[in-house]
């Protein structure tokens, strides 16, 4: 067992946080094969009710089951998040590699374009993309990327410059390693650990972001749940009951905070 293996496992708030994430994203997952209630089923009848046994976290403005739109927008979550990461990995870490490993003009070049993107302002960057494309899940996700991407790939060229001259490397393009093995097997591996404290930050910028986009109607579309559009119906209620925008907010907020405390806890076990 390595040493930040050990490190992590010592800590006890890493420990908690991270087995509230996956809690969380179970409860999310298990949307997919069952909820209690059809999420899109309404109950005029039985509108904005608190808390039952019928229903465990009472109804919304139409009637709907709000425990059964929970799992299902927290499946939005968890998708809409992995889709953002993949996006801004693939791009960030891949130019990063390129760009720290070759230098020169393409590394300026990359450079320079990444500080266009950060310099921009990024809700209305995500939302001129939503605009043009259309408002959709897909389309939020895909700005989402594109706005986290420079994060990864600033990280990436940093430390690829920092090993490619260590002196391991050096052996191995000795000993006529490739271009592309070397950055495959031997710097890629050494890049990592700050790369997984990057994905742990960046998924609860994605998470409030798709959420934000979601509460202004720019994110899924109804009636498909998910955190953001759930709270706003909760917002644009609160005189009447303010119980329907606490379970979506709730939630958010824990997965922020989890993932902030287990992005502490892994920079504490990397030393870094």
């Amino acid at each position: 067992m390595g040493r930040t293996t050990k490190r992590f496992l010592a800590d006890r708030v890493g420990l908690a946080s991270l087995a509230l994430l996956i809690a969380i994203v179970l409860f999310g997952v298990l949307s997919l094969i069952w909820t209690p209630y059809d999420t899109a089923a309404q109950d005029l009848l039985a509108r904005m009710q608190g808390p039952s046994t019928a229903h465990w976290l009472g109804t919304d403005n139409l009637g709907r089951d709000i425990f059964s739109r929970l799992m299902c927008a927290t499946w939005t979550a968890v998708a809409s998040c992995v889709l953002a990461l993949t996006i801004s990995l693939i791009g960030g870490v891949g130019l990063g590699l390129i760009a720290g490993y070759l230098e020169g003009p393409l590394d300026g070049l990359l450079s320079r374009l990444t500080d266009v993107l950060m310099s921009l302002p990024p809700i209305l960057f995500a939302v001129g993309i939503v605009g043009a494309l259309g408002p959709s899940l897909q389309n939020a996700m895909i700005a989402i990327g594109i706005l986290l991407l420079p994060r990864f790939f600033r990280l990436t060229r940093i430390t690829t410059v920092e090993v490619k001259n260590e002196t391991f490397v050096e052996a191995a393009r000795s000993s006529g390693a490739g271009p592309l093995r070397i950055v495959w097997f031997h710097i890629l591996p050494n890049i990592v650990a700050p790369l997984v404290i990057q994905v742990s930050l960046a998924a609860s910028v994605a998470i409030v972001a798709e959420a934000s986009l979601s509460f202004i109607g720019l994110g899924i579309q109804p009636p498909d749940p998910s955190w953001g559009s759930m709270a706003k119906e909760g917002f644009d209620r609160l005189a009447q009951n303010g119980w329907i925008i606490i379970p979506p907010s709730t939630i958010l907020i824990l997965a922020i905070l989890m993932l902030s405390l287990l992005g502490d806890s892994l920079r504490d076990a990397t030393g870094r």
